[in-house]
This record gives C-alpha cells, sequence and structure tokens, in this order.
C-alpha cells in the first residue's frame, strides 16, 4: 500500500481517466458514452436487467463478500460503525455487511428513484439497523462527520471529472474514511484486449453494453490521485490493487 498526496490540477474535467500522464493510446480508450443505467431514455427493465446481472455476478464471483471484507477492515477498530454505502445499486453490499457485523449501521443510498424503491421494498426496507435513502454521491444530505466509513463501490467511474472529484469531497466530509472501489484501469495493451472479448455481446446484452463503457469509463491510480487533489489538498489517499483485482481507494482527511 503506498500512500500519495498529488498537486491539484485546475482544469479537472480536461484530465483523461487515464490520468494526467496518460499515454496516447490511452487518451483514446475512454468515451462520455453514457451506460444504460445512466441514461433518462432507457426502459427501466434494461436498467433493472443490469442490475441483476451485477448482483448475480457479486455473488457468483464472490465480489460481494470481498467488498464487504475490504469495508470491515477499515473499521475493524471501531465497536459499533455507521456505514453510508453510495451507489448501492442493489443493496447486496450492505445486506453483506450487516449480515456479518451484528452492530454495524447501514445508510444504504443511490441516486436512482427506482433502485432505491427496490432496496426499500425488499428486506433491507425492514432491517432494523438499516436506513434506505435517494442521496446523489456528489451533494451528501448529512452532516461533516456522520459516518465512519462511506463506500462506493463499482459506481464511481460513472461519474466525470469534476463530479468525481466532488463525491471524494462529500464522502470524506461526511465520514472518517471514503472506501472507493471499482474496476482496474489496465495498460493499454491488456485494455484493448479485454474491450475486443467484450465487444461482439455489446449489442445484444446490457450487462456487457454497460461494461464495455465502464471499462472505458474508470480511472487509473494517477487520475484518482488527482482528482482527491482536486477535491482538497488535504485528502490523503491510499491505493491497492488494480489489474486483475479490483483498484481500492481509501481517502481521508488529515
Amino acid at each position: 500500500m503506498m500512500v500519495y498526496m498529488a498537486s491539484p490540477i485546475t482544469d479537472i474535467d480536461r484530465m483523461p481517466r487515464g490520468g494526467p500522464d496518460a499515454s496516447c493510446v490511452d487518451r483514446l480508450l475512454q468515451t462520455d458514452r453514457p451506460e444504460y443505467l445512466d441514461r433518462d431514455d432507457v426502459d427501466d427493465g434494461t436498467k433493472r436487467s443490469v442490475i441483476r446481472a451485477l448482483e448475480w455476478t457479486g455473488e457468483f464471483f464472490g465480489n460481494t463478500e470481498k467488498f464487504a471484507r475490504i469495508v470491515l477492515d477499515e473499521v475493524a477498530e471501531v465497536p459499533d460503525p455507521k456505514i453510508l454505502e453510495l451507489g448501492s445499486g442493489h443493496g447486496g453490499l450492505s445486506r453483506k455487511l450487516l449480515e456479518w457485523h451484528p452492530t454495524a449501521e447501514l445508510t444504504v443510498t443511490d441516486v436512482e428513484p427506482a433502485s432505491v424503491a427496490a432496496i426499500a421494498a425488499a428486506d433491507l426496507g425492514e432491517h432494523q439497523r438499516a436506513t434506505v435513502r435517494e442521496m446523489d454521491a456528489t451533494a451528501i444530505d448529512a452532516p461533516d462527520g456522520q459516518f465512519d466509513l462511506a463506500v462506493f463501490a463499482f459506481s464511481f467511474h460513472h461519474l466525470p471529472p469534476s463530479l468525481a472529484s466532488r463525491a471524494i469531497a462529500q464522502g470524506t466530509r461526511v465520514a472518517d474514511k471514503l472506501v472507493i472501489i471499482d474496476l482496474p484501469r489496465p495498460p493499454s495493451p491488456l485494455h484493448i484486449l479485454r474491450l475486443a472479448a467484450m465487444l461482439p455481446l455489446a449489442p445484444v446484452v446490457p450487462f456487457v453494453h454497460d461494461g464495455v463503457i465502464s471499462s472505458l469509463r474508470t480511472y487509473s491510480p494517477s487520475a484518482l490521485r488527482a482528482l482527491a487533489a482536486h477535491a482538497d489538498p488535504a485528502i490523503e489517499v491510499q491505493l491497492r490493487g488494480g489489474l486483475l483485482n479490483p483498484q481500492v481507494v481509501v481517502a481521508s482527511r488529515r
């Protein structure tokens, strides 16, 4: 694990997803095209199919449990942690955290009203230690320091640089730690191979369609450091993982 405190960038929206030092090829491997989950002109059925696929893959490949361990490791010294999940989608991570930690309190949020309604209508909506709310990660409706930890898992790449930076600022304002877990951005040759394997199915499978765009929109470690520095030079970030594993950022204010 390494700790970085990067220099700020003035025009953050011009920064490539590969970061300020991105190669020419890496700068081409990005897109502003929205995923189905980000579009208002896509029916809820298509969006729910993507969310169901995310939930299934999270369980099948063990990602939900892996992410829960990452979160719980960060609050291991907190007796009764208050945890905020941002961009929860299907609520699977919060569900696992409640199952594994007997005293944790979860605030489960998403910016999409349909996702929030679906989570609230399921078991999380009745759980005594869970609160389900509609909330924007870039404008968190909570006082400073309300949570011990905020987690943003596999949704951070949906945000363009200025909003991503704002989400880091907001997450570290309301929580002692902000944990971001997202897709790794591999070196360009491996990235091209990953995209080539996915592209044939993208026109017909909504989950793969969004996966291709997610891969093009995910941030590199240098980009994540620049986003944090732009949010506030006082924010310190620790980065780990990447390449074949999800990349993890732990951000906090000094």
